[in-house]
């Protein structure tokens, strides 16, 4: 009987490996096939003057003292003719208010809204893009996070790319700025993941359901933004970023993304444990607040990043070959992502113990959340029973039409 165990182990262990094998090559030929649809923003010729629509950059802000004085004075030097920026100091209880008031008094394109209290139903960011969103009537609304830097031309560049594809909503990927080895691993292989879950390559396709949001840059056109019902239809979204990428797609306006690294930049930790800590409001949220979708992540997340090392280790003869096929494919994604993230591929190396991290704070995330009751961010606890229920209806409104359409084209009909 034991004799039999091992070949049928090793049985086992070749059709995982064949499985793991075709997963990840099948990505990476998703990814090289796909590479030149997200194109380098950087390289767009900047729009002129006369074509420049009107655009309102809408910054919320919490306790964010120390980060806004290099983001807004790269705001205000923004190279762009129509252009306005509403901040909104939510509640800070830092120089937030101070700063931002400060900036203003030496540039009329800036307006500050102080918000003291915040309405029940609602998370502390989306009210303050929604209550900035209705100050003006700029034809483009750019929502941003207040630690963002920008280079002069970035607007310029991306209304050229924006009026050259038509889309309604532009998501410019940033370059992160890193300074310790668990920053970079960790950063390397999140960007893996959302390589592999989201595929930014594939937004602008009407036959997928792959969409992108990102909080440093989410820029839509105003008729847009008023027919999804504004945020007020994603008041309590934990990742209103990606929740808005995805009710855009949903809703078949035309999406797209572009390489940012040149244009826009971001310090989102200092040290591992911010890393992990920054994730705790999300990645719940992720899995819809739900225990089995966070343990069938885990599992997953397990087989798909683990299971290559350990198939290589405990494979014998021809039955490592697979588990050699995945992990090169996975090093060749790294090497995909360290051109954009400026980042060695050599961190795939670290990619067993970024998982384990990545892991954790999957678990964290979700016990903190029942811990708690609910989500704590920047010092307010949403009920969990509110934020499920509401995300559960978001979805449920916003189901796909079909095909992408640009406004333009919506409104012929």
């Amino acid at each position: 009987m034991g004799e039999g165990v091992y070949p049928r182990m090793q049985t086992a262990l070749l059709i995982l490996g064949v499985i793991l094998a075709l997963i990840w090559l099948d990505r990476v030929r998703d990814a090289v096939s796909g590479r030149k649809l997200v194109p380098d923003i950087a390289a767009e010729p900047p729009l002129p003057d006369s074509e420049c629509p009107r655009i309102a950059v809408i910054v919320p802000a919490r306790n964010e003292a120390a980060q806004l004085p290099r983001a807004m004075a790269s705001l205000l030097a923004l190279d762009y003719p129509r252009l306005e920026i509403v901040a909104v100091n939510d509640r800070s209880t830092d120089a937030t208010g101070t700063v931002l008031d400060e900036f203003a008094a030496r540039c009329n394109r800036l307006r500050v809204i102080h918000v003291d209290a915040l309405p029940d139903g609602w998370l502390g960011k989306t009210h303050a893009m929604w209550l900035a969103a209705r100050q003006t009537d700029a034809d483009w609304l750019l929502f941003t996070d207040a630690d963002i830097v920008f280079r002069p031309d970035t607007l310029r560049r991306v209304m050229s790319s924006v009026r050259r594809t038509r889309a309604d909503h532009f998501v410019l990927l940033p370059q992160l700025e890193t300074h310790t080895v668990g920053e970079r691993a960790l950063f390397s292989f999140f960007q893996l993941l959302f390589v592999f879950g989201h595929r930014p390559w594939k937004v602008s396709n009407p036959k997928t359901r792959d969409s992108i949001g990102i909080g440093a840059f989410n820029l839509i056109r105003r008729s847009t933004y008023q027919e999804l019902g504004t945020y007020s239809a994603l008041r309590l979204a934990v990742l209103d970023d990606m929740m808005l990428g995805e009710v855009v797609k949903r809703r078949g306006y035309n999406q797209r993304c572009g390489l940012g690294q040149e244009l826009i930049s971001l310090k989102w930790a200092s040290g591992t444990s911010q890393v992990i800590s920054n994730f705790d409001k999300n990645f719940f949220s992720t899995m819809q607040y739900r225990i089995g979708r966070t343990l069938g992540a885990v599992f997953l997340l397990s087989i798909l990043n683990l299971a290559p090392f350990l198939g290589l280790w405990f494979a014998s003869g021809w039955a490592k070959l697979p588990y050699v096929l995945a992990l090169l494919a996975m090093a060749a994604l790294y090497f995909g992502v360290s051109r954009s993230l400026r980042i060695s591929w050599a961190y795939f190396y670290l990619h067993p113990i970024s998982t384990l991290v990545m892991i954790y704070t999957l678990i964290r995330s979700m016990i903190l959340a029942f811990r708690h009751g609910g989500v704590v961010w920047r010092g307010t606890v949403y009920p969990l029973k509110e934020l499920r229920e509401q995300q559960e209806e978001t979805l449920r409104n916003f189901t796909p039409v079909g095909p992408a359409r640009t406004a333009d084209e919506k409104a012929t009909q």
